[in-house]
């Protein structure tokens, strides 16, 4: 039997296995980097890099379409399915280079490629049939696709958004189930480049939001926006000569639409549950996944980290990348292990209007029964985003009531992504409403409305006066 020996494994070579990789390296060079699949992380293969590549397309198109109220008028844009196609392809593509590269720049005797499983806590089996003895073992393994056992009704016309990225041209119609960030952002894309959707989600959840008013608002404006079931009641699928047909109850009738596929986005789950976990010492959840210090990466007291979408906390690549280091950094130094402190979390749904979320969420605040306020913003009267026809959406905030800090947000509305970045700066710098407030806001911008939200938040909380309506940054009722 072939045994290998080293200081270190890392199995996964995504984000957060490559992040680890490079803090072992810094303390040794006896470190094995085992990956099965390709290499290339999942936001650049099939994740963040793509999506965003379809989705930009989708919004020149939609901006073609907006325009006439400007007093500017294009006609109806005239989308070549090929050529957007294309372009994502040859992107993605560029992005997976760069990564790819970066990988096979590394040392040969650094990399295996080869699937692992444990046999211990010390030992891993590689599906070569080769052996590797570890002193200390990070898992990166990653996620995948979500899909419940009756989706495979659909046959060979299912379909994950991996498959999406390697579309060599816009299908005619697509159903969509799951209303989470995957569907909602590739739905809202390919109906806004011509593709027949149908967005079949379930209890009327829309993406990652808790807070019940932000989620009222982010229904109202999808549904408006394209064919979007909150809470589909779907009777039958099934897989046709021609694509997939699907029966669901509506106002107590049955409908039946057919489609060319049926994309499933019901999220994703970690890559686990082959692993051999049950032959480790390993303490494991209910979802089996290893029970681990998220400042640390240790599981347990063991040799063992864990980090990225494997420990199934926050699936976003920047959270990878810091989990990975401090796994890295920790499985490198073993016994002596350091605990790292966490970024304020930050996440972001690329739809148009676009989702994000900072902080604490509603739903976090109201599990731990925090004392806290809620103040909200909506964004119909603001005044830039009157100027620029993006005056929709709502952003909501929560404050401690004893301390004046803000705890978080949760919103749907312009420039989203920018403003989710101002905020949890502002959470991660421990400042309190008030102290946000001295901060300058620039007129006229989006900002404005951030302003307005803070101080209706401080007067909530009892730490500031009701300001007077400014008429250039406040809604109706300000």
């Amino acid at each position: 039997m072939d045994v290998i020996t080293a200081e270190v494994a890392i199995i996964g070579a995504g984000s957060a296995g490559m992040r680890a990789y490079r803090e072992v390296t810094k303390v040794t060079d006896n470190v094995l980097l085992i990956e099965g699949g390709p290499y290339g992380t999942t936001c650049a293969r099939v994740g963040c890099m793509p999506s965003k590549l379809l989705i930009a397309a989708a919004e020149a198109a939609h901006a073609g379409r907006s325009a006439d109220p400007f007093g500017v008028t294009f006609g109806a844009p005239q989308i070549d399915g090929a050529a957007v196609m294309k372009r994502v392809r040859e992107e993605r593509d560029r992005f997976v280079g760069h990564v790819v590269a970066a990988v096979e720049d590394w040392p040969d005797r650094h990399r295996i490629k080869a699937m692992a499983t444990f046999r211990s806590d010390h030992e891993l089996a590689l599906d070569d049939g080769r052996i590797v003895r570890a002193d200390r073992i990070v898992i990166a393994t990653g996620s995948r696709t979500n899909i419940l056992p009756f989706f495979h009704e659909f046959g060979d016309r299912m379909i994950v958004n991996d498959d999406v990225f390697d579309w060599h041209d816009l299908p005619g119609s697509v159903a969509v189930f799951g209303a989470g960030v995957i569907g909602l952002e590739l739905g809202q894309a390919l109906h806004r480049l011509g593709v027949r959707v149908r967005l079949f989600g379930r209890d009327h959840l829309v993406g990652p939001l808790g807070d019940p008013e932000v989620r009222d608002k982010a229904l109202e404006i999808f549904t408006g926006a394209l064919d979007f079931l909150p809470h589909a009641e779907v009777k039958r699928r099934a897989c046709t000569e021609t694509g997939v047909q699907v029966d669901w109850d509506e106002d107590g009738t049955t409908r039946t639409e057919d489609f060319a596929y049926a994309l499933i986005a019901t999220g994703r789950r970690p890559n686990v549950d082959t692993l051999g976990l049950e032959n480790t010492t390993l303490e494991r959840d209910r979802r089996g996944i290893p029970v681990y210090d998220v400042h640390t990466g240790q599981c347990g007291d063991s040799p063992i980290f864990i980090a990225g979408d494997a420990n199934d906390r926050f699936p976003l690549l920047h959270e990878s990348a810091d989990e990975g280091m401090a796994a890295g950094y920790n499985a490198a130094r073993f016994p002596e292990v350091r605990r790292f402190a966490k970024s304020t979390p930050i996440s972001v749904v690329f739809t148009d209007p676009q989702i994000a979320m900072v902080g604490e969420t509603y739903r976090d605040l109201t599990e731990r029964d925090a004392d806290f306020t809620a103040a909200g913003f909506d964004w119909s009267g603001q005044g830039r985003a009157r100027v620029m026809r993006v005056n929709e959406g709502l952003l909501r905030m929560y404050g401690d009531r004893n301390t004046g800090k803000l705890l978080g947000a949760e919103m749907i509305g312009p420039a989203s992504e920018h403003i989710a970045h101002l905020l949890a700066w502002s959470i991660q710098s421990n400042l309190t409403v008030d102290e946000m407030l001295e901060r300058p806001f620039y007129h006229p911008t989006l900002e404005e409305g951030v302003r307005t939200a803070l101080r209706r938040l401080n007067h909530a909380m009892q730490m500031g006066p009701a300001f007077p309506p400014r008429c250039l940054d406040c809604g109706p009722g300000s």
